[in-house]
């Protein structure tokens, strides 16, 4: 059953039952508290920087403004009616 959805809860329930009812939650305390550095709540900048970097590379199509499909609208209902 391993990496299965069913393994992974029969994993959960023999990890409770060894380390206890809390043991998720111990251990990502545990994690929590060995950050260091603040994150990006602390340094507004640093966010504003990844933020930007990270949209630059973004491979990702860009949305059509309303206002362009606004007028590509337009320009179809003309050539229709230039059709017809």
């Amino acid at each position: 059953m391993a990496g299965t959805t069913e393994g992974g809860k029969a994993a959960a329930l023999k990890n409770k039952q060894v380390h206890g009812e809390d043991f998720y939650a111990r251990i990502g305390a545990m994690g929590g508290k060995k950050g260091r550095t603040g994150g990006f709540f602390a340094n507004r900048e640093l966010a504003r920087e990844a933020g930007r970097k990270g949209g630059r590379i973004s491979r990702r199509t860009k949305k059509a403004t309303a206002e362009a499909e606004a007028r590509e609208a337009e320009v179809s209902k003309k050539d229709f009616d230039l059709a017809a």
